[in-house]
């Protein structure tokens, strides 16, 4: 069993996960530095992208979690040796799940003005905010489906294919950002904001296709629906209904910081927008070894290796932590050039570079917790994970907001609040691990 936590089998699934991941934020990321670069209300164009950004990843996470249970499952299944009896699953979970991101389409589609004014914008900032959304919602589904057939893959423990997805649609959105935002003189013309839109959705479309092309050509999953509903279809639906809840708490602190930023003014929301996005890039950074602990820990569940579970989360959150602090050091370094790529206003870098610290200084305290929260998927311990982030969210991230914001701390009162709503999640998680496990390896 040692082979299954060395370090060279944890990056062989942790690197390529890593590569995978960092593509969605870099996604985000270049529309933001492409658009806070346009020269027409480049301010306005930032916050509208940075407001938008915050509502679709909401509802890619809530929804995008059929990723978490499928991987889940499946590796659970693959470890026990008995992966034919969930094979039909995974289709079943796809229709299901596409059918609602098509549903919520139809809902938020004629009501996107009074969505975008929750968030407090208004204005200019209200308008773009509409055209880019009325673009970048129709790639939801597929956003969804590249999802699901990446929680196969890892299921499978293979997270190369979804590297190599990763990349291709983050290449394919960078080229196209930056043809379609500026032009081609003479050939193309600018599109600005509309144009980062058209960019996303083109990467999603690609990004769908080589999705569905690897997994019938390189796995024995069908995609075929076929019924009667496979026996574990009650549970993966109740992992999702777990992680719908806590993707919601989550997303009610995302919400409030960008509600927040954007009554600071439009200023506080571009730096915000830029500071969020460097954000989630450390986290989807992290994310690669969470992931491996997702892949591996279901599998030695499914084997019941329990002693090689504890080791797992050790190791891994070794490396997360270090991980963390090289990120941190990294940004340091690059303080600030790196909030000049985002923008050459200097009433949004002034407010990004005051901020920019705690997000740095969160970076190793998020690692830890992004581990735990990755493995705790993999274990299929959705309930802990949906009460944890329900306690993180309102006994940490809102009182903690609302108090610093009385005080005219503004975005510090955001990012204080961030930082107490990691450790309320982390914290946790550890301690449940060790009660849940920890005993196991003593029995036997």
């Amino acid at each position: 069993m040692k082979d299954k936590i060395s370090f060279k089998r944890i990056n062989k699934l942790a690197i390529p996960a890593l590569i995978a991941g960092i593509a969605e934020p870099i996604l985000s990321i270049t529309d933001t530095a492409i658009v806070g670069n346009i020269q027409v209300n480049a301010t306005e164009s930032l916050a509208a992208v940075g407001i938008v950004g915050a509502f679709i990843s909401m509802l890619i996470w809530v929804l995008g979690q059929t990723r978490s249970a499928i991987s889940a499952i499946v590796s659970q299944y693959l470890g026990a040796n008995k992966l034919h009896e969930v094979k039909n699953l995974p289709a079943q979970a796809i229709a299901i799940i596409t059918g609602l991101s098509v549903l919520i389409i139809i809902v938020t589609y004629p009501f996107s003005e009074q969505i975008f004014k929750l968030y407090n914008a208004s204005g200019l900032i209200l308008e773009y905010s509409i055209i880019y959304y009325k673009i970048r919602v129709f790639g939801f589904p597929l956003t969804l489906f590249t999802f699901a057939v990446f929680g196969v893959f890892r299921g499978l423990q293979n997270t190369f294919y979804p590297m190599i997805v990763a990349i291709i649609g983050a290449v394919t959105n960078i080229v196209l950002d930056y043809i379609l935002v500026y032009g081609v003189e003479g050939m193309i013309p600018a599109l600005n904001i509309e144009g980062a839109a058209y960019a996303s959705i083109i990467a999603q479309i690609v990004m769908a296709i080589l999705s569905l092309i690897l997994l019938l050509k390189k796995t024995s999953i069908s995609l075929q629906l076929t019924f009667p509903f496979n026996k574990e279809i009650g549970r993966l639906i109740t992992m999702i209904l777990n992680l719908f809840v806590r993707t919601l708490a989550l997303n009610i602190a995302l919400y409030f910081g960008s509600s927040f930023a954007t009554a600071y003014g439009k200023e506080h929301i571009a730096a915000y927008t830029i500071a969020i996005n460097l954000w989630f890039f450390g986290a989807f950074f992290v994310d690669g070894f969470a992931s491996a602990g997702n892949i591996i820990s279901g599998r030695l569940l499914g084997a019941r290796d329990y002693s090689t579970l504890i080791k797992l989360s050790k190791k891994l959150t070794k490396y997360g932590f270090t991980v963390g602090i090289v990120l941190a050091l990294i940004g340091g370094m690059l303080y600030y050039p790196i909030g000049k790529l985002f923008t050459k206003e200097p009433m949004v870098l002034s407010k990004f570079y005051t901020v920019f610290w705690i997000v740095l200084a969160m970076q190793p305290f998020c690692a830890v917790t992004f581990i735990f929260d990755g493995m705790f998927k993999g274990l299929g311990e959705m309930k802990a994970l949906r009460n944890v982030l329900l306690f993180a969210t309102f006994i940490g991230f809102i009182p903690t907001l609302l108090i610093f914001d009385a005080l005219d701390y503004k975005l510090y009162a955001i990012w204080i609040a961030f930082t107490i709503w990691i450790i309320f999640r982390g914290i946790p998680l550890l301690l449940l691990f060790r009660k849940k496990f920890y005993p196991r390896v003593q029995k036997a």
